[in-house]
C-alpha cells in the first residue's frame, strides 16, 4: 500500500492544490508512482475523464503533474453549487443527489464507504497518495462532520499532514498558530509541518518570526515558498487570472458569469502573447473586444436572467447587431438560441426567452451529457470562415438538449463511440456544447488569426498557441521551485514515518 502525505490549508486558497501538484511533480521525477487524491472537492471547474465520468478539475492538474490519466477514485465526491444554498452532488463521477448544505451534512457519513473504496484501490496501486483537504481544518462549526474532508480524512488514512498558510494577504503567523490551536489534541500531532506560501521578498526577514512560531506550535517550519507566476490551470472561479486586465493586440472579453464554469476552456487563448483575455462583469468593463465569448455555466436560466437584468445581454445583442462576433460554449451556447424551456425543474422551471442570437431551442432534462469527443469543423461563414475543417477534442457536460437546423460540426463520442451533431452558427455568432475546443492551435490558432486579420494586426507580433510541451515546462518549473523553497529531504522523512 502507499505511503500517504496531505496538504491541508488555514483557509481556502492559501495555495493547497499547488502545493499538491508540485509534490506529485517531485516524487515523479525521483521514481515513484504517485497519485493526487481529494475526497471531496467544491468547484465548478469540472473534467469528463476518457471513461466518461466526472472529476474535479484540481485533481486532473494534479495527476497530469504525476504524468498519469485523471481518474474519479482521486476525487470520488464533487459538489457543483447550484445556488447559494445547494449544490449537485457527484459521486464516483456521477450524479448522485441534488441536495441543499444541510441535507448533505446529514447524508455526509453515508459516504464513507466509497471515499475509502477509492482510496484504496489508489493506494494499491502507487507508491505515495498526495491527498489535498479543503478549505480549513479549524472551521470549528464543520468539524462534527469532518468524516474525510481535512483531519478526517488525514485519519482514515493514517496520514501526516503538511499545514499551508498564505502570506500574501497578512497574518499568516497568526493563521498557523489560531489553525494549530483549534484542533483537537491527536490532530496537532499529525501535523508534522508547516509551509508558509506565497512569500514576496528578503526570506531572512522572517526568521525571528519563523523561530518563534516553531516554539509556540512545536511543528517546524518545512517550507517558505514564493509567490510563484506559473500559467497552470487554476481550481475554481476564486481565480485571480479572472479579471478585467487591459486590453492587447487582440482583446477577447469573456463574460464572468456569477455561476461560471469551465473557465479553463480560455487558458490556451490566455497563454498567447499579444493576446488579452478579460473577464468582464458589466457594462462599464466591456470596452471594444475583438470576441465576446459567453462560457459555461451551472444555472444557464438564472445566469441569463442575470445577464438580462445588468444590461449586458443587451450591450452584446448591440455588438453582435454591428458584426462583433460572439461565440458560446455550452451554457453560453444556449443563452445565444431562441428559447429555454425546463418542464422538469432541472435549473429554475417554465420557459424563458433566450438572447435569440442563435437559430436554437434548449429543452433541459433530468439527464446529464457527460463524454469525451472528438471532431472536426464543417464549413462555416462569418469572421470564423478560416477555421472550415479544423480538428478539436474536447468534451460535454450539460443538461438537457439543443435542437438546430445547421450544425456547425460532426463529433464522435469516445464513451460511445456514437457521431452526433453539434452546435450552430449564424452570421458571426458560434455556438457548441464542447469544452476544450479552443486548447487545439487548430481551433485557437485559427480564431486569433482570424481576428487579428479583421483588426489588420500582423499575426507575428502574436505568439503562438501553448501545447502539451509548455504546460510540462510549467510543472517542472514548479517541482524546481518547490525543491529550492522547501525542505524535501524533511518531507520524506515525514512520508516515511508517517503516523505512529
Amino acid at each position: 500500500m502507499a505511503k500517504p502525505i496531505m496538504i491541508q490549508g488555514t483557509m481556502s486558497n492559501a495555495g493547497k492544490s499547488l502545493i499538491a501538484a508540485g509534490l506529485c511533480r517531485i516524487f515523479k521525477q525521483d521514481g515513484l508512482r504517485v497519485a493526487p487524491f481529494k475526497a471531496q472537492n467544491m468547484a465548478l471547474n469540472s473534467y469528463i475523464t476518457k471513461d466518461g465520468l466526472e472529476m474535479g478539475r484540481a485533481q486532473v492538474v494534479q495527476a497530469e503533474a504525476a504524468g498519469i490519466e485523471p481518474s474519479v477514485l482521486m476525487n470520488p465526491i464533487l459538489l457543483k453549487p447550484s445556488s447559494d444554498m445547494g449544490s449537485q452532488v457527484i459521486v464516483n463521477g456521477e450524479v448522485w443527489s441534488q441536495l441543499s448544505a444541510r441535507e448533505y451534512f446529514k447524508r455526509k457519513k453515508d459516504l464513507v464507504p466509497e471515499v475509502m473504496r477509492a482510496y484504496e484501490t489508489l493506494s494499491a496501486q502507487n507508491d505515495v497518495i498526495v491527498i489535498e483537504g479543503a478549505g480549513s481544518p479549524a472551521e470549528i462549526n464543520l468539524k462534527q462532520d469532518d468524516y474525510y474532508v481535512n483531519m478526517g480524512m488525514a485519519k482514515l488514512a493514517k496520514a501526516p499532514v503538511l499545514l499551508v498558510g498564505d502570506i500574501d494577504p497578512g497574518g499568516v503567523f497568526a493563521q498557523l498558530y489560531g489553525t494549530v490551536e483549534l484542533v483537537d489534541p491527536d490532530e496537532r500531532e499529525m501535523i508534522k509541518g508547516v509551509i508558509i506560501n506565497k512569500f514576496r521578498g528578503d526570506v531572512s526577514i522572517l526568521d525571528p518570526g519563523i523561530g518563534m512560531l516553531e516554539d509556540l506550535i512545536h511543528i517546524p517550519v518545512v517550507g517558505i515558498v514564493p509567490y510563484m507566476r506559473l500559467d497552470i490551470d487554476d481550481e475554481d472561479s476564486l481565480s485571480s487570472r479572472l479579471v478585467n486586465k487591459a486590453a492587447a493586440l487582440v482583446d477577447i472579453a469573456v463574460v464572468r458569469l456569477p455561476r461560471l464554469s469551465n473557465f479553463t476552456d480560455f487558458r490556451a487563448l490566455e497563454a498567447v502573447e499579444g493576446v488579452s483575455v478579460r473577464y468582464i462583469e458589466s457594462t462599464r468593463e466591456f470596452g471594444s473586444p475583438d470576441l465576446v465569448v459567453l462560457p459555461g455555466t451551472k444555472n444557464t436560466m438564472a445566469d441569463l436572467l442575470w445577464l438580462r437584468q445588468n444590461g449586458l445581454e443587451a450591450r452584446i445583442a448591440q455588438y453582435a447587431a454591428s458584426g462583433g462576433p460572439v461565440f458560446g460554449i455550452c451554457g453560453g451556447y444556449q443563452m445565444l438560441g431562441e428559447a429555454l424551456s425546463d418542464p422538469y425543474n432541472v435549473e429554475h422551471g417554465g420557459v424563458m426567452r433566450g438572447m435569440g442570437l442563435l437559430p436554437v431551442k434548449t429543452e433541459f432534462t433530468p439527464e446529464k451529457t457527460r463524454t469525451r469527443v472528438s471532431g472536426r469543423l464543417g464549413k462555416i461563414g462569418g469572421v470564423f470562415a478560416a477555421l472550415s475543417g479544423a480538428a478539436f477534442e474536447g468534451y460535454e457536460i450539460h443538461m438537457g438538449t439543443t435542437q438546430t437546423d445547421a450544425p456547425i460540426s460532426e463529433i464522435s463520442d469516445l464513451v460511445s463511440d456514437k457521431t452526433k451533431s453539434d452546435g450552430c452558427q449564424s452570421g458571426s455568432i458560434y455556438g457548441t456544447y464542447v469544452h476544450g475546443i479552443f486548447d487545439g492551435d487548430e481551433v485557437a490558432g485559427g480564431i486569433i488569426r482570424s481576428l487579428a486579420a479583421k483588426k489588420g494586426v500582423d499575426p507575428s507580433k502574436l505568439g503562438a498557441v501553448s501545447g502539451a510541451e509548455y504546460k510540462e515546462q510549467q510543472y517542472d518549473l514548479l517541482a524546481e521551485t518547490l525543491r529550492k523553497s522547501m525542505d524535501i529531504e524533511k518531507i520524506y522523512r515525514i512520508l516515511e514515518e508517517g503516523i505512529r
